[in-house]
């Protein structure tokens, strides 16, 4: 299997069913700004259930007689959850709204106005609450301090299963159609090849986490021969306070967001990273993306495709800290409730796994 991921924590595996329902799974989106209250654009805090994004806007779109296009939203939210986003719509196309918009699945919480539309990645993050089954109470308790532990520490910032299709498979169709050459027809085209894109992300990350591990628990002696590293390097490495370890070149950005730069002290770095004030970011190969520089460099190219041009290249944060971690667990039905806050583009699954230590896909119904 190719999706075998490299855990950073490495603690006892716990036991837990989870299922991504829409009894067991909820989301919020966190707006990024407050809306102005006032504008040509109406927002709707919208709660769909058992509803994908790109269905709620067919659905919208019918009622209000609009183009798909003229429809605006942050993210996308799976369809196997109840989920709470919210939505954009032209101000006129309210009274078609208020007669024709009739289905049970879609429940609209708040109304406001605003001077813009709302665009994708217009969010801060999102918050999630999940109900995990057939967990007993000492691996309740585990959860709960191994979670918050990690709301201090971090976690890698994987891309979950979700983004790969139900066999896992469908970044090698998208790799065939990024080296194919030509220009990208249709949302699921750029889906497949996005999904190829977060595939070497994950590759990329994996190795770091790897090799991070290995200079965080050897010896430098043994960590440098496993590595094929010069002791000197593994020594400076080593004395990072963090788990992550940061290279010279490597793309940094302020933390949640701002502007990227390259790592020039290693040690100065690292102190502001342990402080969370910035993150190292992994390529998204693509058209006009920001590469590292120096060593950095030499452990992104094997993870790089200068083929792939058909979609932006960007940066993704490697690494991001869970907050508002809370935990209730209940005895009689031994059932463990989890509410987290995450950084838009995360997966409430990612930071589950690194908890668990399996893999969620396949447990779900």
């Amino acid at each position: 299997m190719n999706h075998i991921k490299t855990y950073a924590y490495d603690h006892t595996p716990l036991y837990f069913d989870f299922k991504q329902t829409i009894e067991r799974f909820f989301v919020e989106e966190i707006p990024l700004y407050a809306f102005t209250g006032s504008g040509n654009y109406l927002v709707l805090k919208i709660k769909k259930t058992d509803m994908s994004t790109h269905k709620l806007l067919t659905v919208l779109a019918k009622a209000t007689e609009l183009q798909e296009r003229d429809i605006g939203y942050a993210g996308l939210k799976d369809k196997s959850a109840t989920t709470i986003q919210y939505i954009s719509i032209p101000k006129q196309a309210e009274k078609l709204l208020n007669k024709n918009l009739t289905t049970q699945r879609v429940e609209i919480l708040e109304r406001t106005y605003n001077k813009a539309p709302i665009k994708i990645g217009h969010l801060k993050g999102n918050r999630f609450s999940v109900i995990l089954h057939h967990i007993n109470e000492k691996d309740a308790k585990f959860f709960n301090t191994t979670a918050k532990m990690m709301q201090t520490k971090g976690i890698p910032n994987y891309y979950g299963y979700q983004r790969f299709g139900e066999d896992s498979q469908s970044y090698l169709q998208g790799k065939e159609i990024a080296h194919s050459g030509k220009r990208l027809k249709g949302s699921r085209e750029k889906l497949l090849v996005s999904a190829y894109q977060s595939h070497l992300f994950n590759k990329w990350l994996g190795s770091r986490v790897k090799l991070s591990a290995i200079i965080g628990k050897e010896k430098i002696d043994s960590a440098a021969r496993k590595l094929k590293y010069p002791a000197e390097l593994v020594k400076v490495l080593a004395q990072q306070p963090q788990f992550f370890k940061l290279f010279f070149g490597d793309v940094v950005m302020p933390y949640p967001y701002g502007k990227t730069s390259f790592v020039k002290d290693m040690m100065q770095s690292a102190r502001v990273f342990q402080e969370k004030k910035i993150s190292p970011t992994g390529l998204l190969c693509g058209a006009n993306a920001l590469r590292a520089q120096n060593d950095a460099y030499h452990l992104e190219e094997p993870f790089d495709d200068t083929e792939l041009s058909s979609l932006k290249g960007d940066r993704r944060f490697a690494w991001i800290w869970p907050k508002e971690v809370e935990t209730a667990y209940e005895k009689e039905t031994k059932t463990l409730q989890a509410d987290f806050y995450l950084p838009k583009g995360s997966y409430a699954t990612t930071f589950l796994e690194e908890i668990g230590k399996f893999s969620l896909k396949g447990r779900k119904e």
